[in-house]
């Protein structure tokens, strides 16, 4: 009972409990006369103390929340200009480690030293800046340019089958010097303008008094095709090949030439471009600058020309807006956009407070785009601008030389590098131009040892395929057969396909083999026609060989050793040669329906007469791109042969005879009366229909 009583009191405490509410304890005083709330039963004081605890929590979370939200909608509504403040911030960067904070304010104040590393790698970034950098190789016509004012028009369009308009090519300054470099054979002519995808090849040699038409003659446009193939020489093609011609000799580092060229040769080093007022605004020129070398080139080109209007009279800012209009030029493939850059360049070169070093770099620069284009009167002009200022640069001399050989100026070249000689007697790039001139001018035992000396030297711009091939070329006419030695380091270097096949204008993975059945071709029914109306051909050919007619002329590549050899042309870079053929009008009428031949740019179509006691040196052709037949008209029965690499043969009359003259080839005519047959090139079987229409003419 009792028991009963007491659940019942606990009972009737527990409600009251529930239902009285939270009273705050009244302060006691304890024993040390120290107020103290009194204690508190656990149940109550806990409740009071979890829910001041969850309501601190959830305003925590609320603003948290907000934060992100408001974070998230700087970033997507783009608020915040982060890339311009960063880039601001970055300019007090002092010690390079992405921010600024103390550590940059002590380097700043002067406190802490920048670190090593830091400085190295500003100095790095700011000499590639002011580097001058090449643009792509480009095709270049070799023309030339008179007068300032014919600067001032970029050259129009023209249909790539355009006589003396060849493709375009990456190889500007390399494929115009082709122009002069190569010794041939009949089985190569001479053209105004010849183009190759990337690098050099030798040309026919060049008389002393030749001069070019002027270019304003001709159209060029470098940029406005492009190929999808590539025709190079020998199996190598790059852009440094262009460099070597023009630059790389100027830009060589001065620690791996020889003792006595650093004597004469400004030791390679920074280039100051800045005067004494850029410096102050080198921050903006830099920001400038960095759009350039990440590619944006409009908006480079904007930003330069900014600061041209805001600092007129500043020779860097101007140089920069040349840069950057040359890179966007390349970009849109332009002429337009690289002729403002060329009058850039000059507005650049000639403002006052100019530094030494910014002048030279301006006009080089200058200089290489007017030769891309192919204004090589105009490039001359402002390298001896460029010489008369820094009389004692070498490099500069040595440019000066090339320019003169690329508008056919033999003599003034020779006199040129006779001048760089003087002063430095090893330098190669100097030696193996002045050995070509040698041997152009047929003094061949004097050409060698300046080929061979400038070519063991290993100076930038003398790993030439051209000089390779001169030098092998004058030993052959020797009698050395170290040629052959030369001629297989040639090859190794890259610039011969084979020891054998040492054409440079070549197209890569066709069928290379000295000599051809007409099944091989693919040609059957061209081979038939020729055979069964060689006494046609004959006939007329013969109706025109009097000397009085004046149709022969003499072979004038420097091709024999001696004897008599006379060609009449027809075709020649897939266009008929003037009215030859009203002289023989049935033999052009047999071959007009045949484009094989007479569309082949790379090639000609003309009869060959040669006397008793002629001897043709070993020789080869331009390009891999075609394939040679001989139809015999007047064959004498003994004493005529004719060698493609170690396999002799002779001539049939009324019989076709087909070789790739690419490989070496050597002929002989020890008859006693004359040798007439006809020489009928056609495009390489192997050869796509675009390639065929967009190959250079040679």
């Amino acid at each position: 009972m009792e028991e009963t009583v007491m659940e019942e009191l606990i009972c009737e405490e527990a409600i009251l409990a529930e239902e009285i509410p939270e009273v705050k304890p009244a302060a006691v005083v304890n024993k040390n006369g120290v107020k103290a709330e009194a204690a508190i039963a656990s149940g109550g004081g806990g409740a009071a103390s979890g829910f001041s605890g969850t309501k601190i929590f959830t305003w925590f979370m609320v603003l948290a929340l907000l934060g992100v939200w408001s974070s998230v909608a700087v970033v997507w509504l783009e608020l915040v200009d982060y890339d311009n403040v960063i880039g601001k911030l970055s300019a007090y960067d002092a010690d390079g480690d992405g921010d600024f904070d103390v550590e940059d304010a002590k380097v700043l104040l002067g406190v802490k030293e920048r670190p090593v590393s830091l400085v190295q790698r500003e100095a790095k970034e700011e000499s590639a800046v002011e580097e001058q950098t090449e643009p792509i190789v480009e095709e270049v016509i070799q023309t030339t340019e008179g007068t300032e004012e014919d600067e001032q028009q970029a050259p129009e369009g023209e249909s790539p089958d355009a006589v003396g308009t060849p493709a375009k090519s990456e190889d500007a300054t390399e494929e115009a010097f082709e122009g002069i470099l190569a010794v041939e054979a009949g089985s190569f002519e001479a053209e105004a303008a010849v183009q190759v995808e990337e690098t050099a090849v030798p040309l026919p040699p060049i008389s002393d008094d030749f001069i070019p038409d002027d270019s304003r003659d001709e159209a060029t446009q470098p940029y406005e095709e492009s190929k999808q193939f590539t025709d190079r020489p020998g199996s190598q093609e790059t852009r440094e090949a262009e460099e070597k011609t023009i630059q790389e000799d100027s830009e060589g580092n001065a620690e791996d030439q020889p003792e006595d060229m650093l004597k004469y040769k400004d030791k390679k080093k920074k280039p100051k471009l800045l005067n004494t007022f850029e410096k102050t605004i080198k921050t903006e020129i830099d920001a400038a600058e960095k759009l350039r070398k990440k590619g944006k080139v409009e908006e480079a080109v904007l930003a330069f020309d900014t600061l041209v209007q805001q600092y007129p009279q500043s020779p860097r800012c101007r140089y920069g807006k040349a840069l950057a209009e040359d890179d966007l030029a390349e970009k849109m493939r332009s002429n337009d956009m690289l002729q403002k850059a060329l009058i850039t360049y000059k507005e650049a070169s000639e403002l006052p407070n100019a530094t030494p070093d910014l002048i030279k770099a301006t006009l080089k620069k200058r200089a290489e785009r007017q030769q891309f284009l192919g204004r090589m009167r105009g490039a001359l002009a402002t390298l001896e601008k460029l010489v008369q200022i820094f009389p004692e640069d070498v490099a500069l001399k040595n440019d000066l030389g090339v320019a003169h050989l690329l508008i056919g100026d033999n003599k003034s070249a020779k006199r040129v590098y006779e001048e760089v000689l003087a002063i430095a007697p090893s330098n190669g790039f100097a030696k193996v131009h002045y050995g070509f001139i040698l041997k152009s001018e047929n003094k061949i035992a004097e050409s060698i040892p300046f080929l061979r000396d400038g070519l063991e030297s290993g100076d930038p711009g003398t790993d030439d395929g051209r000089f390779y091939f001169h030098l092998g070329d004058a030993l052959q006419r020797m009698g050395d057969d170290s040629a052959y030695k030369w001629y297989e380091r040639g090859h190794q270097r890259g610039h011969f396909a084979s020891v054998w096949q040492r054409s440079l204008y070549n197209v890569d993975g066709l069928k290379a083999q000295p000599w051809w059945t007409p099944k091989d071709t693919g040609y059957m029914d061209l081979v038939k026609t020729l055979e069964r109306n060689w006494r046609t051909i004959r006939d007329e050919a013969l109706s025109v060989m009097d000397k009085t007619t004046g149709l022969f002329v003499p072979e004038e590549e420097n091709l024999r050793e001696k004897g008599e050899w006379g060609q009449f042309t027809l075709w020649q870079q897939g266009k008929k040669a003037g009215e030859s053929c009203h002289s023989v009008p049935k033999t052009c009428g047999l071959l007009e329906r045949y484009p094989e031949a007479t569309g082949c740019k790379r090639g000609q179509i003309k009869f060959s007469v040669m006397q008793p006691g002629t001897h043709v040196w070993p020789h080869t052709g331009p390009t891999n791109c075609r394939l040679r037949m001989h139809l015999g008209l007047v064959i004498p029965k003994t004493g005529c042969k004719i060698r493609c690499t170690n396999d002799t043969r002779a001539w049939e009359e009324g019989k076709v005879l087909i070789f790739d003259d690419s490989f070496e080839h050597e002929v002989w005519q020890d008859a006693d009366s004359y040798r007439l047959i006809f020489i009928v090139d056609v495009w390489h079987p192997e050869l796509t229909q675009y390639q065929r229409q967009t190959l250079s003419p040679i």
